[in-house]
């Protein structure tokens, strides 16, 4: 038992390390736990066998992930994307699964062995890339809606791959076609109960549920039918993962799909988590760099086929040129679901040790460069694609025609619904406005309305000297993803040093990095509508509006320092990994260390928290002076992340 719980405490420690340095860098989570696989397996310190409890956990991170995958399932979303998904999608897969296939088969792997490499070799990462769409604003782009396109199918084709690896690897080989004709009878068959009959079922089951009023009781019930699901399905002779899948399908048409979606999440992380470092105890680092040759080869070989058949695809059915090879890039690494199609071969023995070690490396390499080709794929895509000038020259052309004569303007960058209440209200008030945005169809529709908007990348220098950036009064920033507003900050600070720039805040933990990239106000949207609650409320209690109109006023050049920060609960347990700023009350007894002692000699600045109050008898010190000496009875209100609000109630109740 002893020697049990040291092994799952070198876990614990070892994972957060990792995963702190991994997200530290912008990296994956993924990485840092394939580090520590890599670390206790047997091929390095030895602390955890290969077979074993942890093994039979980590399978249990496969069905919560294809449980996830199922509730983002929609036949509606797959029919509105069905010429990306079911065209350039199953090209893709189809396609490169074939050429990884013939190329293994040649190279001296059995047919079956090739095939399941393939298979693991074929998936790119939904997790990295959809993230990386997101931040870059490059969504709805065309390239980007490929991306999302390809990947839900490669979701989809997995579930089918799980399925026939081991069918086809069966002891009775030579009778393959007839276990794959029971397992394809029995999933037609699941799948007409589920789409027809399931979900009506499970939605009056959780609507009974849910009228417990018990998050205990829903999460025992998410939790029930989900390995329900999965058990039923191994009971029929398929896997635990079809059944997951087929759960999250049942309860993605009900109105508790995302209420599920979030209260599985802590399960799922962990558990893949798990998985991750069982992947990465069979990654033998001798062998790997005995071989590491053949990793670069494959490495270099999965992404040069990978980007070929996406471009191919991608012209065939339509693109131009420039659209084929974002998307080719984008799609040419490897993903999550190549590491669980690999522990499936490696559970049947299917591959020899040095292939799989050749497969694991590379996968792990290619997703370690994704992020890298990824920044560097618009340059690459204007030096290969002699058409992307002449596009980028009539883009920033029209742009140029269409703002020549506009002259102290405000900069709209950004046309969604905050983008356009915003351009409303200022051409109301004869201010002249032009915006920027990436959605094609929403520019179309408004430009046909006759709105100043415009397509094309705000975060591109051209771009916005031809959008009359020189000549405009002030920018706005409307979207609230934090690192393209970072980027575009960037390059207005280049080019307009002097111009005011407003920009949009998703959380008020964002506002002092915006403005430290120089922004010249930041608005919050949770403060924000505090302020608007509040002005409201103090209104309706008879409260002289000038009165409130100062007050509001003087929060705002404060830039929100009263409002920073908040006391956390329970409800607040999903932001708990998140950081951000919190506040916290700490009684002072008669025997604390701090009383006695001048508010500014304590020490509180050094371990990263400032006092937002002190409340002395029933009276809010806002603001207390450096010079207050703190007394027995005092609650002193501390701001900071929470890790720092610990070690500031330790020095005030105990000393440094």
């Amino acid at each position: 038992m002893e020697g049990g719980l040291t092994t799952v405490l070198l876990l614990l420690a070892g994972s957060l390390a990792a995963v702190a340095l991994f997200k530290s860098m912008g990296l994956p989570a993924l990485m840092g736990y394939l580090l520590v696989g890599v670390a206790v397996g047997p091929h390095a310190l030895g602390l955890m066998p290969e077979e074993g409890g942890a093994a039979v956990l980590a399978e249990f991170g496969v069905v919560f992930l294809m449980f996830s995958i199922g509730l983002e399932f929609s036949l509606a979303q797959l029919n509105a994307m069905r010429r990306v998904v079911l065209g350039l999608g199953a090209l893709q897969v189809l396609v490169t699964h074939l050429v990884f296939t013939l190329l293994g088969w040649s190279l001296g792997l059995s047919l079956l062995a090739a095939w399941a490499l393939g298979g693991a070799l074929t998936m790119s990462s939904t997790a990295i890339l959809s993230k990386l769409l997101v931040e870059r604003l490059e969504l709805d782009k065309a390239h980007g809606r490929e991306v999302i396109g390809v990947l839900l199918f490669q979701d989809l084709a997995v579930v089918p791959l799980l399925i026939l690896v081991p069918a086809l690897a069966a002891p009775d080989g030579e009778r393959w076609w007839v276990t794959l004709g029971a397992a394809v009878l029995k999933i037609a068959v699941l799948l007409v109960l589920v789409l027809r009959f399931g979900q009506p079922v499970m939605r009056r089951w959780f609507t009974w549920v849910a009228r417990q009023k018990s998050p205990e009781l829903f999460m025992l019930n998410v939790l029930l039918v989900t390995l329900g699901m999965a058990a039923l399905s191994n009971a029929l002779g398929l896997s635990l993962a079809l059944g997951a899948f087929l759960a999250g399908m049942l309860i993605s048409g009900t109105e508790y799909r995302y209420q599920v979606e979030e209260d599985i999440k802590p399960f799922r992380d962990v558990l893949l988590g798990l998985f991750f470092i069982t992947v990465g105890m069979f990654l033998d680092v001798g062998e790997v760099t005995r071989n590491f040759v053949f990793v670069v080869l494959l490495l270099v070989g999965m992404l040069g086929i990978k980007a070929a058949v996406v471009w191919g695809a991608s012209r065939a059915l339509g693109s131009n040129a420039a659209v084929a090879m974002r998307s080719a890039l984008w799609l040419c690494t490897g993903g999550e679901f190549g590491f669980v199609l690999l522990a499936q071969t490696a559970g049947l023995g299917l591959l020899p040790s040095a292939w799989l070690q050749t497969a694991v490396a590379a996968l792990v390499l290619s997703m370690l460069a994704a992020p890298l080709i990824v920044a560097v794929s618009d340059r690459l895509v204007l030096r290969f694609v002699a058409s992307e000038w002449l596009a980028r020259s009539m883009e920033l052309t029209q742009i140029a025609s269409r703002t020549m004569l506009v002259k102290q303007h405000v900069l709209v960058l950004g046309y969604g619904r905050t983008g356009q209440y915003l351009a409303r209200l200022l051409e109301h008030e004869a201010v002249p406005t032009v915006a920027l945005d990436l959605d094609p169809e929403r520019v179309r529709e408004a430009e046909v309305a006759g709105e100043s908007v415009l397509y094309g990348d705000a975060s591109r220098r051209e771009t916005l000297i031809a959008a009359g950036l020189l000549r405009a009064r002030a920018v706005v920033v409307t979207f609230a993803e934090l690192g393209a507003s970072l980027r575009v900050l960037s390059v207005l600070r280049e080019l307009r040093p002097d111009v005011p720039v407003v920009v949009r805040a998703r959380t008020e933990n964002d506002v002092d990095r915006l403005m430290a990239a120089g922004a010249t106000a930041v608005i919050s949207e949770a403060i924000e509508v505090s302020l608007m609650l509040a002005t409201h409320t103090l209104a309706l209690i008879g409260m002289p509006l000038t009165r409130v109109a100062r007050r509001i006023r003087e929060i705002r050049a404060q830039r929100y320092a009263l409002l920073r920060g908040y006391f956390a609960g329970r409800s607040d347990e999903s932001e708990a990994g998140e950081g951000g700023m919190r506040l916290h009350s700490v009684l002072l007894s008669p025997d604390s260390w701090a009383v006695g002692r001048r508010l500014g000699d304590v020490g509180l600045e050094e371990c990263g928290v400032t006092v937002a109050a002190v409340r002395r008898r029933g009276i809010r010190a806002q603001t207390p002076e450096p010079q207050l000496v703190l007394q027995a009875g005092d609650v002193v209100i501390l701001r900071g992340e929470q890790a720092a609000l610990e070690r500031g109630e330790a020095i005030l109740l105990q000393g440094p």
